[in-house]
């Protein structure tokens, strides 16, 4: 039985081994000379078959069945070398050996420039010689093989890849870049090869870090930087490259540029919605202790004016009446601009009503500074699910601050509503003073102000109201040039529909 088993796994093992050749020839005794050749080879495990015809010849080469070819170099009207070209442009991939009645340089470095293998001549053909073109050609096909898969395997990963890959050349002139940079940088690939891919950066400070660091260490991982998009977007991103050599000892360097946008974003808001919530305990806590305190001082003060009959007394009584009834009610905006997340009345509403109530609001001040404005709408409605009154405040607090921002007789305000296939965008641009980075970085902070009498709760509540909504808000400024706020809101129901 174990015999038998072992009999049975040899035969096995000899099919697994196999190799199947074709001889492309047109005269058959050159076809048999040839084939006994490759039979007398020691250990041979060779299927031979023969094709005398260009045209058979040329599908058995495309179909790749077999591991090796050998074509002669006379085959009536049309040559070996016609067919070689023919059979590797349609996609074979076996080796190819040309065979020749009458070797010449010019045929051999032809025939190996056009993807031969390798080139005999038929006089000096031998078991010896057919044995040793066949193994080493076999081995060189397994390894271009084997390095066409990697590439394709590679190729897929670098095409498929969410993230930037990229090659450059040291001088940062892009080489090769994926798909994924067209969606991150909203360029064309044809734009971006052959360009700088220090153009994209934002900061020169990053410019230098990345040449210095390339320069001195060869390599840096998860470096942050802003990337400018070539719609203006700034893309934070995360980035790791190095300092390569490929096979001609010829520098490149290769990296990665990992999109980390969303997560800034998703962080900076649960950071604004942690201070906004941090503040509003504080705000609640002070306005209890301060208030009951405050309370018996106004009604102490109301019991002396009525007692005291001394005109200088009761003027600094009603100083401090006044000031009490100040505090009092910065007390009470405080306490409102902390509950408006928590008093909340949903309802479908259209964008444009309520953008429109806020201009109505704010056309005594556009007025009164001769500010332009320009409104664009679509013609259909777009809903949103929003307290009508919350969300028509936070666009005043943005208007009005817009207004602020502008000269007299020379603002232009630009209010524009629109649809995309997922949600509601409100944007609204002035071409005021703009913000500085330093300012934009507290924009949204409580209490912080760049105007001389402001609160710093205006744009604060803003965030406040749209955060409620679980919408949100994008600022893109430039000092001198204005600024614009984005806002999107999620479609209604009732948008989905129409």
């Amino acid at each position: 039985m174990k015999g038998l088993l072992k009999k049975i796994d040899g035969k096995m093992n000899s099919k697994i081994q196999e190799k199947r050749i074709l001889i492309v020839d047109d005269d058959e005794d050159d076809f048999f000379i040839t084939s006994e050749y490759i039979k007398s080879i020691p250990s041979n495990n060779f299927i031979v078959d023969w094709s005398y015809n260009y045209k058979d010849a040329l599908q058995k080469l495309v179909s790749n069945d077999y591991h090796i070819y050998f074509v002669d170099y006379r085959l009536g009207i049309k040559t070996g070398m016609d067919l070689l070209t023919d059979a590797i442009a349609r996609g074979c991939e076996a080796p190819i050996i040309l065979l020749t009645g009458k070797g010449t340089q010019e045929i051999d470095v032809k025939a190996m420039e056009s993807g031969a293998y390798d080139y005999l001549i038929k006089s000096e053909l031998n078991t010896e010689k057919l044995e040793r073109c066949i193994r080493y050609s076999l081995e060189r096909a397994s390894s271009i093989h084997a390095l066409k898969a990697n590439e394709r395997k590679y190729r897929g990963m670098f095409e498929k890849s969410k993230d930037v890959v990229f090659i450059t050349s040291t001088d940062f002139k892009i080489i090769d870049i994926n798909y994924a940079a067209t969606e991150l940088l909203d360029y064309e690939q044809d734009e971006l090869l052959g360009a700088s891919l220090l153009s994209v950066f934002k900061s020169q400070d990053d410019k230098t870090y990345f040449l210095n660091i390339l320069n001195d260490i060869g390599e840096f991982y998860d470096y942050e930087a802003d990337l400018v998009a070539k719609n203006s977007d700034i893309k934070n991103c995360i980035i790791s490259a190095s300092i390569e050599i490929n096979n001609n000892g010829e520098k490149y360097i290769q990296g990665i540029i990992h999109d980390n946008t969303s997560r800034k974003k998703a962080e900076k808001t649960a950071l604004q919605a942690e201070k906004l919530a941090a503040t509003g305990r504080l705000v609640r806590t002070l306005a209890h202790e301060v208030r009951n305190p405050l309370n018996n001082i106004n009604l102490s003060i109301e019991q002396l004016l009525q007692q005291s009959n001394d005109e200088d007394s009761k003027l600094y009584l009603s100083i401090v009446q006044r000031n009490g009834k100040r505090i009092g009610d910065l007390i009470t905006e405080l306490l409102n601009s902390s509950r408006l997340s928590s008093q909340i009345n949903l309802q479908e509403s259209s964008l444009q009503s309520v953008m429109d109530s806020a201009i109505s609001s704010a056309l005594d001040r556009l007025t009164l500074k001769h500010i332009d404005l320009e409104v664009s709408y679509p013609k259909v409605d777009c809903f949103a699910l929003i307290d009508p009154e919350k969300v028509q405040l936070a666009f005043l607090n943005i208007i009005i601050n817009a207004i602020e921002a502008m000269a007299e007789d020379a603002g232009k305000l630009k209010i524009a509503v629109y649809s995309t296939d997922e949600v509601h965008v409100v944007e609204i641009t002035d071409n005021g003073s703009g913000i500085s980075e330093e300012n934009m970085q507290r924009l949204f902070e409580p209490y912080f102000t760049s105007k001389r009498n402001g609160m710093g709760l205006g744009l604060a509540s803003t965030l406040n109201i749209i955060q409620s909504h679980n919408a949100h808000i994008d600022v893109k400024s430039e000092v001198g040039s204005g600024t614009s706020f984005i806002i999107t809101f999620k479609k209604s129901d009732k948008s989905l529909l129409t």
